[in-house]
């Protein structure tokens, strides 16, 4: 660990965490009941001191989300967690609720009482069949021991608790697009304005934040916005991430730094051991396979918001792909852009029909059919995708693609040429 706290991670295990063990050994619900004692504004200032990011992808900061509800409103506040994790090679907030769903009910009645939102939804992706039972298990709990429903712990304050399993589309992972489905619509992006905070799940302020990003608000509160800022390195990102290491890895799991650092070449080679085979490394995705693709050459940069946005591509979910030097790039791209041509929910022509083309391109050099032009027009197409949606699954699509023939184009020409895959 780069940090003196690890928040999440040593409380891993192979059993899930009921009531009794996180009341023992986590002090479970003190900070909510320090929390319900509290001016609400004083909630949402610790959280803007913080610096807290949301974790989710986006990084917007936490406290200044939270202060965007208004005061007062005729209709009901809802507090939504986002626990569709559906960016692959995301799986963080899987073990979060596996492990200590207890940290994220605490962290949402926390959330509720600082918005005055009266009811919380977690909308939980649908494969997450395990984690669904799990935090029905201990809501109950939380519920039977005072924590959740009416008057929690003598304070006044009520809160529910629903959990919603989604369906399985990626685009439900994209905050408004979950708000349609949780609301029984079609899982597809709104309009923006309204944005949730003034009218979001059934048309009331609502605010949508990720599960360990919830899950962190218990620290937050009990030991302050200073001391979690504290945590990170970097002035704009406090606290520790959760990152999700996978692919050509010796050891892929779930790591937790404190913010700002460590490099990725830190986080590969010293956490995880370096890559399988002791082969070299050719290429990291840095935030989950919607993030535009680094080089080996560049992964002397610190793992965080800011810096891997100056080099073009994003932390993303911290989800962190590794490619050995003898992985097919083209193969990858393939995988990735069927993905996306699939989940697009078909709302915006750009990105409906722009994902289907890109898919047949790229697979039609990946078989050994491409044309030299084809590259060109891949480079086209996705930039008449990017910035063209309601959402970002078209940037999110076009971003890989883009990169990637940018930056492995000898590869793709090698395809062309050769009629087939060099590796193959």
């Amino acid at each position: 660990m780069e940090t003196s706290e690890t928040l999440f991670i040593q409380y891993f295990n192979e059993e899930s965490r009921p009531l009794a063990f996180y009341l023992q050994k986590m002090s479970g619900y003190t900070a909510a009941k320090k929390a319900l004692a509290m001016p609400q504004d004083d909630i949402i200032a610790e959280m803007k001191k913080s610096n807290m990011r949301g974790r989710g992808g986006a990084g917007f900061p936490t406290g200044m989300k939270w202060g965007f509800i208004p005061k007062q409103s005729a209709k009901p506040k809802y507090l939504v967690c986002n626990a569709d994790e559906s960016e692959p090679g995301t799986f963080k907030d899987r073990d979060i609720m596996r492990y200590i769903p207890h940290l994220l009910i605490e962290g949402m009645v926390i959330g509720g009482y600082a918005i005055g939102a009266h009811h919380g939804y977690i909308y939980i992706r649908g494969e997450y069949t395990r984690e669904a039972k799990l935090l029905d298990r201990a809501i109950e709990e939380a519920y039977e021991a005072g924590y959740l429903g009416k008057n929690i712990q003598g304070t006044g304050f009520d809160f529910d608790l629903t959990v919603h399993r989604g369906a399985g589309a990626y685009i439900c992972g994209e905050e408004t697009g979950l708000l349609n489905s949780l609301e029984g619509k079609r899982g597809e992006p709104r309009v923006k304005p309204p944005f949730p905070a003034q009218a979001g799940a059934f048309g009331g302020p609502t605010i949508v934040n990720n599960v360990e990003t919830l899950a962190a608000v218990p620290y937050i509160i009990q030991k302050g916005g200073d001391w979690f800022s504290n945590l990170g390195k970097l002035d704009k990102s406090g606290g520790t991430r959760l990152f999700c290491v996978s692919g050509h890895v010796k050891k892929p799991g779930v790591y937790e730094l404190g913010a700002g650092t460590v490099t990725l070449r830190q986080l590969i080679y010293d956490h995880c051991h370096g890559i399988l085979g002791d082969k070299k490394l050719k290429a990291v995705i840095p935030g989950g396979s919607s993030a535009p693709v680094l080089t080996a050459d560049e992964i002397d940069v610190i793992a965080d918001i800011e810096p891997l946005m100056k080099i073009g591509t994003m932390l993303g979910s911290a989800a962190i792909l590794v490619v050995s030097e003898d992985y097919c790039v083209v193969k990858l791209l393939q995988r990735i852009t069927k993905f996306y041509a699939h989940e697009s929910c078909g709302q915006c022509t750009p990105c409906r029909e722009g994902c289907k083309w890109m898919e047949d391109i790229i697979e039609r050099i990946e078989h050994g059919h491409g044309r030299e032009e084809d590259l060109a027009m891949l480079l086209d197409i996705s930039n008449n995708i990017s910035g063209k949606t309601l959402c970002a699954l078209g940037d999110a699509a076009a971003g890989p693609v883009m990169s990637f023939v940018k930056k492995f184009r000898a590869d793709f020409e090698a395809h062309i040429r050769g009629g087939k895959c060099p590796n193959a």
